[in-house]
């Protein structure tokens, strides 16, 4: 049920009270709230009947006692943020740095609310990284403060229309920067810069934030990764000689993820280092070995050709989509299917704790994303939900997946920072972008707390890499002892009743739920075929070694890209000549210009989109 009353329910709603407050009688502002009579938390409903016109003041007079629901740590920062802000006065800005989950919008929101109240502010604006965040950011602001906040698009050139409050994402900001700065100067604004890396000072997001809000009365900055990985400064923050943030201790609240994991507001997080070996067979039945511990030893002719040096890097034969004979099929025994069959063992494991645990795979190509929802529905039989920028709808694909049960999520950059799914639990991280930013904020997906009673663990699959490893160690050194250890769950929870049970239980002793059969997963031995659980390291029966060896043809291995007689293209790049190549292929056989038969015969056709695209920028 929607809790927000809409423009036009608000406007009938002033009108039935005729311009008077409904609690105090008094004269109803411009800035009037509309509230439910029979209040929201206890099912009242958001249609006019219930609907009632009253002054802020009347309307924050009911809403204190939500302040009192706030966790310690974002009284804390509420607090601590109101007296730098109005009544020490050293300086605009407050800078709250805490993990991805620990609930920055809502101790936001707060802050808010009391700087209405106190008549500090008359408006918000609210700039967060997409659409998604600020939808949510526009819910959270309503439930907290009674005031409706409405979302500004680049196409808004009237945002007095819009309402008082306002919420856009980072690129609609470059499109409005005089808007804004006219707000700023008009009104006292309160500006929430959500995820403060995207300001980089050097970047356009950076420039238009620093001339739209130069004006603004207060600045709260939001962030879970403060340092930027290309170490760009932004806007508002100084920075010390290291590019660490350097803002006085009394204008920033820290919350560190391994103290929100001991504060029980974040889930502790398992990272599965996977390894894999590979052996790419070269011409004149030369083979290389690589693994991440192992650089590919080329030799002969090909060693001149940097390109294949590159192209034969372990994290990119990681990216590379390992298909059955035919290439319409995902290898059952590739590399990424090894990844999937263990975090779905441990997703199945996960769900009988907390019975609609998801998972979610975040891939670096459209194409990588499609190859992974075919290998999950492959392994399990389910096929999972698939989000990137090219689908249409990929928003309502997203609140879809948040509200069922459905097991996987497939996400080229859409599931990212600021989007709150708390029933993720397992993570395939298979990234285009490796820097610590990106992955912090990737395991802020999925360490969100679904409750005071959940006590499940997340756990992260990804390939065993220098780069990623030194993340995750630094993410685990902020941890407790404790927190770091995974322990096994020794009960299963019934999803209907919650009453714990035998991990064999068929049906739930309270209730007689059925639980489904749990459904092992084998791979066998390469020396006897003796089967063996996904993960064991050895074959229980003849003691082989069962690490994660898989041999691949130079031609599989350069699948992200083509090198064609001494010339690196890009797989996109490649697809490209192949689509146009019979019509380019025609046109010069047509034109009967001996020239350029001779041209095309020279130029490879993988190369001939990009000499359309030269051509197209000197024209």
């Amino acid at each position: 049920m929607k809790r927000s009353f809409t423009r036009r329910q608000r406007m009938i709603a002033a009108m039935i009270a005729a311009g008077r407050c409904c609690i105090c009688n008094g004269p109803l502002p411009s800035s009037f709230h509309v509230d439910h009579r029979r209040a929201f938390a206890r099912c009242g409903p958001t249609i006019l009947s219930n609907a009632q016109a009253v002054c802020a003041a009347c309307n924050f007079s009911k809403g204190t006692k939500y302040m009192l629901k706030l966790r310690p740590w974002q009284r804390e920062a509420h607090d601590q943020a109101i007296a730098w802000l109005t009544e020490t006065r050293t300086d605009r800005h407050f800078l709250i740095n805490a993990a991805p989950g620990a609930g920055k919008t809502l101790a936001t929101c707060a802050i808010a609310a009391t700087l209405i109240e106190k008549g500090e502010i008359d408006r918000v604006v609210v700039i967060a990284p997409r659409s998604e965040v600020v939808k949510q950011w526009a819910s959270d602001f309503a439930r907290v403060t009674g005031r409706h906040m409405n979302k500004a698009t680049g196409a808004d050139r009237e945002l007095h229309t819009l309402g008082l409050d306002l919420c856009a994402t980072w690129s609609a900001v470059s499109g409005l920067q005089d808007a804004f700065q006219a707000i700023c100067r008009d009104r006292r604004v309160l500006v929430v810069c959500d995820e403060h890396h995207h300001a980089a000072v050097a970047a356009a997001w950076g420039d238009s934030a620093d001339s739209a809000f130069a004006d603004a009365r207060y600045v709260i900055v939001l962030t879970g990764t403060p340092i930027r990985s290309d170490r760009a400064q932004s806007v508002w923050l100084a920075y010390d000689d290291r590019g660490v943030i350097d803002h006085p201790a009394e204008g920033t609240y820290t919350l560190t993820y391994g103290a929100a994991v001991d504060l029980g507001y974040c889930r502790p997080v398992t990272f599965h280092r996977h390894e894999g070996h590979f052996t790419v067979d070269l011409e004149g039945g030369e083979a290389v070995r690589i693994s991440s511990r192992e650089k590919a030893d080329i030799s002969g002719k090909l060693a001149r050709i940097p390109a294949l040096q590159r192209a034969l890097d372990f994290y990119r034969l990681a990216c590379v989509p390992q298909f059955e004979p035919g290439g319409r099929i995902p290898l059952a025994s590739g590399y990424q299917a090894s990844m999937v069959k263990w975090a779905s063992s441990k997703l199945s494991d996960l769900r009988e704790r907390m019975p609609r645990a998801g998972g979610l795979v975040i891939a670096p190509s459209i194409e990588m994303a499609e190859f992974f929802v075919h290998l999950i529905e492959r392994v399990e039989g389910e096929r999972p939900i698939i989000v990137h920028s090219q689908m249409p709808g990929a928003e309502s694909r997203i609140a879809a997946f948040r509200n069922t049960d459905r097991r996987w999520i497939v996400s080229v950059a859409m599931i990212a920072e600021g989007v709150d799914i708390p029933r993720l639990r397992v993570l395939i991280y298979l990234p285009h972008a490796l820097t610590e930013l990106a992955f912090r904020q990737a395991i802020g997906r999925v360490v969100r707390t679904d409750g005071p009673d959940d006590d499940t663990r997340a756990y992260v699959v990804m390939p065993s890499f220098d780069t990623l490893e030194a993340y995750a160690r630094r993410v685990e050194e902020e941890m407790s002892g404790d927190a770091r250890r995974d322990h096994e769950p020794r009960t299963k929870r019934c999803p209907t009743c919650t009453e714990e049970n035998l991990l064999n239980a068929t049906e739930c002793s309270a209730c007689g739920h059925e639980f489904p059969a749990r459904t092992r997963r084998f791979h066998a031995c390469p020396q006897c075929d003796g089967l063996n659980p996904v993960g064991a390291q050895e074959c229980q029966h003849c003691g082989t070694s069962l690490g994660h060896a898989f041999s691949l043809t130079l031609d599989e291995a350069l699948r992200a890209g083509a090198i064609v007689r001494g010339m690196e293209i890009e797989e996109d790049a490649v697809k490209a000549s192949e689509r146009i190549a019979p019509r380019v292929r025609e046109m010069v056989l047509k034109s009967g210009d001996a020239a350029l038969v001779r041209v095309t015969q020279l130029l490879p056709e993988e190369s001939w989109s990009r000499l359309r695209a030269i051509l197209e920028d000197a024209t």
